[in-house]
């Protein structure tokens, strides 16, 4: 409608102050680095996710399926892949774990609970539901 009055009116819109940002800005700051590594490494949790649904899949297809995927998981390249997912995988869960006491605030009669006692909580349970499923696949 205002244009139809007035052709050369044009919408006014601020311009807004961008400080441009390279794209390997968090390599500026080791907290920054170590904050995005973490985040990337959540790329191979996923891919882990997808590989045993696939495996439940293959498993639900009949022996040749799941046979043809455990002959695909032997395969050398598949082993070292697996083997560099397995180490960032790890480096995820710990980094995950060291977060647990700034977001974790547990108070005990009044006083907070020490970093070091929840952190210890955590790799307890840890240790323990690895034992377990360790239990649990080669013990029976």
């Amino acid at each position: 409608m205002g244009k139809a009055l007035n052709p050369s009116y044009k919408l006014y819109h601020p311009k807004w102050y961008r400080r441009r940002m390279p794209i390997f800005w968090w390599l500026g700051r080791f907290s920054y680095t170590k904050f995005i590594t973490r985040e990337l490494t959540s790329v191979c949790v996923a891919y882990s996710a997808v590989v045993l649904l696939v495996q439940i899949w293959a498993l639900g297809r009949g022996e040749d399926a799941y046979r043809g995927f455990v002959d695909w998981l032997r395969l050398p390249g598949v082993l070292w892949f697996h083997l560099a997912v397995f180490f960032i995988v790890l480096l995820h869960s710990i980094t995950w774990l060291n977060l647990a006491p700034k977001a974790l605030v547990l108070h005990l009669a009044g006083r907070r609970v020490p970093d070091t006692v929840i952190l210890a909580g955590h790799y307890l349970a840890w240790l323990a539901a690895s034992g377990l499923v360790a239990w649990l696949l080669i013990g029976t």
